[in-house]
């Protein structure tokens, strides 16, 4: 081996017994917790873990590091001595299960290796130990499966395909069938397929069987699949992944053993009770992958009560330790229970509020951590509509309820066609017989996913809870035919490809059709509409309220609503907004007002615009009299007019059009000429670049001021009619002081002539929108004329970017997300490097010149959790969105406030 670069570490290999929970950078999230469950006391097979660390030396360099070799020989002679056996032996053979295992949970994403050490003499020697030859027939057969297209890269299909046949052949219709006669028929049949596809003989050297499948799992961190689910999870793509080596224990060893999931509580509700499924005679990767349906765990106390018992206590062990909801993977062979994984388990949304606060009512956490095991996107989540259970529409199945939400959309039965069929703009539900890793971008596309096959613990399930995808599994009275592209229901009805059919990931049921929605009743309950009782949507309303009260304690940023009308803005306190950081002005100017516009525009002297902005004042001081009495008591930041005044000229191709018409017919219309002309005259070729924001309120004599006026003439009514309006007054796109100091100053002006008219004291903010690189650079001068700063981080994002959003999201922004180069969309979520970096500097020059400046944000990051953490950060005074949102920015600004170092609840 040539010479590489190695991380300073001590070692690459650690024992089960040598680590904890909280090495999960190192150990990855799989060998950490084996480790602490083995430092628990608790049965898991011997093993080691060979690091995160070894893992990324691999990766940069392709070679496994110098000394891993030796390490792994130490660690493997110690499993054989405490085992008794050693890899492979013919006579009594050790074998080994090499998993991945990352700091993340990432399911099914990386590569699992079981059965390590079989070959054409040790499988002999298994099936005298077990005194089982189907038992040992069938377990090497898995392992040249498995090893086949993990390791060498077969084709999976060509091995069921070859399973499927002898099924066929002996008239059974599932693998337990099949005997020892028949599994070593198989197993030549497969080595057949490895030698032809391969281009190599299946190895009978365990020892090179391990190394090449550590080295197999090292390289599934970066296949496509695992690459794509990192992005979509946010996983950072450096981390790398561990290897642990387990010696094996056996659950297809006969009817006295088994493989099996379990929740320490509900996942899909977040109810407690028996929740998980078991497999009489079956290994790990039957249970997850969905090719064989479960049955309930509670069914085991009747197959096997004693094991049953001990997986309870445990069960309740680690829930206890943990201080969660726990995933644990197990299996029994011949009625001795073993542990194969723990983890904190992924949960539906609803599952994740109920279970915070009933974990708060046991006392094993605190609100803060409460409020750490609760995503503002999680929330967005249970605010989505629900099915109508009242709608007359055909329901024809029903599964197992594994991710909740009301999903509609066309039939399809390949990732490859949802991923087409959604790019083009179609809603799709995703159906499959079971899902496996590279169905993961079709579940993407997809609404959501349908399968016959599988249960709450199935890959399909497992992987769409944590997408917070809707998805029901285990529909086996459908009759899933992906090669034909259609499935057969209950009574001989065929759903062919495209045809349109409904999922309600909460009930289980499948509908033909559309299934019409009703509103969430957490949103009824944000309305003030629906309240916490006894039934199960009142159980969910109740631990969201919970929720949101220890969040409100928590936070110091305040949360405003964008709102330009009265009704969004009644809306939006509803929904817990303390006030308005945005109202665009412009969205007054619309509908019946626009002829109004379109004289300013057009005219020719003073007196003429004179006339056209006394005619705007009264209907713009109304507006401003109803959206303060919608928010009397509370802040609301109007923003002066922004857009470019071409925004309220007819389109210039259909007004030439008209122009020409009426010329061909000899019947101008003068006001048509005289638009044509405008529409030329401020017809731009990059208008939002152009003649927009503070530049119009310098160019347009008066428009400014009018609007002012209009403002300080509502406020002074509501202060007459024994109201408490608070306005400010936001001047936008302001680039230099110099065009701040003059608006202001006319600003002022006016607001001392209303206050001289009616008698009314007035104290107004005057502020600016920070949306330019240039405002956010010379934000210290800037803050000597403004009372207050709202970052406007839409366009800010567009400027530092150089990025036209309407624009590029349209043409570019998919090939940027799936190469990697965004995680996620910047317009999405703010980016904290360049950005961010502006809006920091600006806080901070700001606060210099101006210690008690006010700052907020009123882009639509305001409402994204991850965004909100950053403006909490560098310590703004609140976030302003649409009024939907606002729940969310509340929840994630209690949990930005509450969280401490180390809470990782991903």
């Amino acid at each position: 081996m040539s010479e590489n670069k190695e991380p300073h570490v001590v070692k690459f290999v650690y024992d089960f017994t040598e680590g904890n929970k909280d090495l999960k950078e190192l150990l990855g999230g799989k060998g950490a917790n084996l480790a602490e469950m083995t430092n628990l006391g608790l049965p898991v097979p011997p093993g080691f873990t060979i690091t995160t660390e070894a893992c990324k030396v691999y990766l940069g360099s392709g070679e496994e590091p110098l000394a891993l070799r030796d390490e792994v020989s130490e660690h493997l002679t110690a499993l054989e001595e405490a085992m008794g056996k050693k890899l492979g032996q013919a006579d009594n053979p050790l074998l080994v299960s090499v998993r991945s295992g990352a700091k993340f949970s990432m399911p099914g994403m990386m590569d699992t290796v079981l059965n390590i050490g079989l070959s054409d003499k040790s499988v002999q020697g298994l099936a005298k130990q077990a005194g089982d030859e189907r038992f040992a027939w069938d377990s090497y057969r898995r392992l040249i499966q498995m090893f086949g297209k993990t390791v060498l890269g077969v084709e999976g299909e060509l091995f069921e395909d070859a399973l499927d046949a002898a099924k066929t052949a002996k008239k059974v219709t599932v693998d337990t069938e099949l005997e020892a006669a028949d599994l070593k028929k198989l197993v030549t049949k497969f080595k057949k397929i490895v030698k032809t596809e391969a281009g190599r003989d299946f190895p009978q050297d365990p020892r090179e069987q391990m190394d090449l499948a550590i080295h197999a799992v090292f390289d599934s961190w970066n296949t496509d699949r695992a690459k794509l689910y990192r992005r979509q999870e946010r996983i950072p793509g450096d981390l790398g992944t561990a290897v642990n080596v387990c010696s094996m224990v056996f659950g297809n060893l006969g009817p006295d053993s088994g493989t099996g999931v379990a929740f320490t509580r509900d996942p899909a509700s977040g109810h407690q009770g028996v929740y998980g499924d078991y497999l009489q005679n079956a290994q790990g990767e039957d249970v997850v992958a969905g090719i064989r349906n479960t049955v309930p765990l509670a069914e085991l106390e009747q197959i096997d009560k004693k094991s049953y018992d001990q997986l309870m206590k445990i069960m309740d062990t680690l829930e206890n330790h943990y201080k969660d909801l726990c995933d644990i993977e197990f299996t029994i062979e011949r009625g001795q229970l073993w542990m194969l994984q723990t983890r904190v388990g992924k949960r539906t949304a609803g599952a994740a509020f109920r279970i915070a606060t009933q974990l708060v009512d046991q006392g094993l956490i605190d609100e803060a951590e409460a409020l750490q095991r609760v995503t503002g996107a999680q929330l967005a989540q249970l605010m989505f509509p629900r099915f109508d259970e009242e709608a007359k529409v055909a329901q024809v199945g029903r599964g197992i309820a594994a991710s909740p939400g009301a999903a509609v959309g066309k039939a399809v039965f390949d990732s490859y066609t949802a991923v087409k069929w959604s790019r083009s703009g179609e809603k799709v539900i995703l159906v499959r017989r079971e899902t496996n890793p590279d169905d993961l971008d079709g579940m993407i596309a997809a609404e959501g996913i349908l399968t016959s096959r599988g249960g709450k613990t199935s890959h399909a399930a497992v992987v769409a809870r944590g997408m917070g995808k809707t998805c029901v599994c285990g529909a086996e009275e459908l009759e899933v035919d992906t090669k034909r592209r259609r499935m057969t229901v209950p009574g001989g009805h065929v759903v062919e490809e495209g045809d349109l059919i409904s999922i309600d990931g909460s009930s289980g049921k499948v509908y033909l059709g559309e299934v019409p929605v009703v509103p969430s009743p957490v949103v009824e309950y944000f309305e003030g509409r629906m309240h916490a009782g006894a039934n199960d949507a009142d159980e969910l309303v109740e631990a969201v309220h919970r929720i949101m009260a220890f969040a409100d304690r928590k936070r110091r940023l305040r949360v405003r609503a964008n709102a330009d009308n009265a009704e969004d803005a009644m809306r939006a306190r509803r929904f817990g907004a303390q006030g308005i950081g945005l109202c665009r002005t412009e969205h007054m100017f619309l509908g019946d007002r626009r002829e109004l516009v379109e004289r300013l525009i057009l005219a020719d002297s003073d007196e003429e615009r004179e006339e056209s902005l006394k005619a705007l004042l009264p209907l713009q001081k109304q507006d401003f009299v109803e959206l303060f009495s919608a928010m009397d008591g509370l802040p609301v930041t109007v923003r002066l007019l922004d857009p470019p005044l071409h925004e309220f000229l007819p389109d210039i191709t259909e007004l030439s059009v008209r122009v020409a018409l009426a010329e061909s017919r000899k019947d101008p219309h003068e006001n048509d000429l005289r638009l044509l002309q405008a529409v030329h005259r401020l017809h731009e070729q990059n208008p939002m670049l152009g003649l927009r924001g503070v530049r119009l309120g310098l160019v347009i004599p008066g428009l400014f001021t009018m609007q002012v006026r209009a403002i300080a003439e509502a406020v002074a009514e509501r202060k007459n009619a024994k109201g408490d309006p608070r306005a400010e007054i936001m001047i936008p796109l302001v680039g230099t002081v110099q065009e701040l100091e003059i608006v202001r100053d006319e600003a002022e002006q006016v607001i001392a002539e209303v206050i001289e008219q009616t008698g009314v004291e007035l104290k107004l903010a005057l502020g600016t929108m920070i949306e330019l690189p240039r405002a956010a650079l010379t934000a210290g001068q800037i803050a000597e004329a403004a009372e207050f700063f709202s970052f406007g981080t839409n366009d800010l994002t567009q400027t530092v970017w150089g990025f036209s959003r309407d624009d590029v999201e349209a043409s570019f922004f998919t090939a940027y997300l799936e190469k990697g180069i965004f995680g996620v969309s910047p317009f999405e979520t703010i980016d904290r490097d360049g950005v961010g970096a502006l809006v920091k500097s600006a806080v901070e020059a700001g606060r210099a010149t101006r210690p008690d400046l006010k700052l907020g944000v009123c882009g639509e990051h305001g409402g994204d959790p991850e965004s909100v953490h950053f403006f909490h950060e560098v310590g703004l005074d609140y976030v302003s969105c649409s009024p939907f949102r606002i729940p969310v920015a509340r929840l994630e600004a209690g949990r930005a406030a509450s969280s401490s170092a180390g809470s990782d609840h991903r």
